[in-house]
């Protein structure tokens, strides 16, 4: 099986890797057509399938998947909550599966919604560079229980059910 991954990130291939131990993973860079800092599930839902699409249709793999991590406002439980997803596709059918979501600190919630960039404001926060491509957000407010890598194989694992399984279709 050869699989395309809509990003450079190391962390979102080793995602799919974890996932598909026995298949070809490759990584294209390609515009996920959504702002850099998604907000809400629809937004990220729909940067995730995007770069699907457009891993697919860059390479001979027999599946694109896309992931995508961003934001969304929340009334109940209140808060800003990280949220993330992933979507699968063969170029004939596309398949979704998010991952874990957690909520954010005031702090760094405050200065995304001033409209900063998450992975930034954590670089920032922790006197450090790219969290985002190492134990992400998720990793940093489970004190490393659940890794950025962890999270998002979780969101790969749902994508990919109903490629490997049929029981999408069973009665």
């Amino acid at each position: 099986m050869d699989v395309a991954v809509g990003s450079e990130n190391p962390v979102k291939r080793t995602a799919v890797e974890r996932i598909l131990p026995d298949a070809t993973v490759v990584s294209v860079g390609v515009d996920s057509g959504v702002a850099e800092q998604p907000w809400g599930r629809e937004e990220t839902a729909t940067g995730a399938r995007n770069r699907a699409t457009a891993a697919l249709s860059d390479t001979d793999a027999d599946f694109g998947v896309g992931i995508e991590g961003g934001v969304a406002d929340r009334t109940e439980p209140e808060g800003l909550w990280l949220v993330m997803w992933a979507a699968v596709t063969d170029g004939e059918t596309t398949a979704f599966g998010d991952g874990p979501s957690i909520r954010l600190p005031a702090a760094v919630a405050g200065r995304v919604r001033d409209g900063e960039e998450l992975g930034p404001v954590l670089d920032d926060r922790l006197g450090r560079e790219a969290v985002a491509k190492r134990e992400g957000a998720v990793g940093v407010y489970t004190d490393g229980r659940v890794t950025r890598t962890d999270a998002l194989a979780d969101a790969v694992a749902g994508a990919f059910g109903p490629f490997l399984t049929d029981r999408y279709d069973s009665r």
